[in-house]
């Protein structure tokens, strides 16, 4: 006996039109191709606008002639390295370093210390006029320079500190804390209050509280305080001409008001010289560079 199989089948028609895969739902904060070209566009802009002074300053650095930022058209043919050996062996360049890195390291290390223990007594204690006192701080920044410089030079010439590494110091002190301690008492509102309870219930000291447990928290803004600190010291001029009169202990920025004269300006030494001045500055960046931007921004979402 025989089987027959039938097979069926379907009718003959024109295959439908495979349907398009659906794109996926953009995420909450990603940017299209257009958007991500603008915004690198945009960066690579503003990078170059930073970077345009930086180069063009060491540029005119490599001509041999002080009038040569006049005519830099004609550097290209004649560049050399004879203003970096002027300065650095002909003048007072490492004097000026010493005294620089001595008062902007000192104004660092004690301004950063006052301003956290103030930033971090605001945040936790609640003493009788404690905003008032932060208030005061903000206040002390809006006396011009010419208002404060005959009363401290006075405070200092009573002290015996006119030309003194430290009565500079102390000098800058007055600027960078008050700042500084706003800075870190916005960043220790954003450090949990049950670490201080933690620490209490541990043994530990009010201060020892603050040593082992918060300081190695509050890294950012420590590092953002360091490095406002370091730049308040490190450039300023009025107070550094006015309290420091040894050549051996001006600063840097004194320093190069040394190729400035009545009749005549040494530019091209002064470029070599800012130039070399640039590269402490640029060091310690890269030092606290890790936890600056953090600390710019993490203060500031706790009031």
């Amino acid at each position: 006996m025989s089987t027959t199989t039938v097979k069926t089948t379907a009718a003959v028609g024109p295959s439908p039109a495979p349907t398009a895969t659906p794109r996926a739902p953009r995420g909450r904060g990603e940017r299209g191709l257009a958007g991500s070209l603008t915004s690198h566009a945009v960066l690579i802009v503003a990078s170059l606008v930073a970077l345009f002074p930086i180069a063009w300053l060491v540029f005119l650095s490599l001509g041999p002639d002080k009038d040569d930022y006049l005519h830099p058209g004609r550097i290209p043919g004649k560049m050399t390295f004879d203003n970096y050996a002027f300065v650095l062996q002909k003048t007072a360049f490492f004097d000026w370093l010493v005294s620089t890195l001595v008062v902007s390291l000192g104004t660092t290390v004690i301004g950063v210390l006052i301003a956290a223990t103030t930033g971090y007594a605001v945040s936790r204690m609640r003493f009788p006029g404690y905003r008032k006192f932060m208030w005061v701080l903000l206040v002390t920044q809006m006396f011009p320079v010419a208002v404060l410089m005959v009363p401290m030079y006075e405070i200092l010439s009573e002290l015996q500190l006119i030309d003194s590494y430290l009565g500079l110091i102390l000098v800058y002190c007055s600027t960078a804390v008050p700042y500084c301690a706003w800075l870190l008492k916005g960043y220790f509102d954003t450090i949990p209050f049950e670490i201080d309870e933690a620490g209490r219930v541990d043994g530990l000291t009010p201060f020892g509280t603050f040593a082992r447990l918060i300081l190695p928290l509050a890294k950012p803004g420590l590092a953002v305080a360091a490095f406002y600190s370091f730049i308040t010291a490190f450039g300023e001029v009025a107070f550094a001409s006015t309290f420091m009169l040894s050549d051996t202990k001006y600063t840097f920025a004194v320093g190069l008001q040394s190729f400035v004269s009545e009749h005549d300006a040494q530019q091209n030494l002064m470029f070599a010289t800012a130039v070399l001045v640039a590269i402490p500055v640029s060091a310690f960046f890269y030092l606290v560079q890790k936890n600056l931007v953090t600390g710019l921004t993490a203060g500031g979402t706790k009031g």
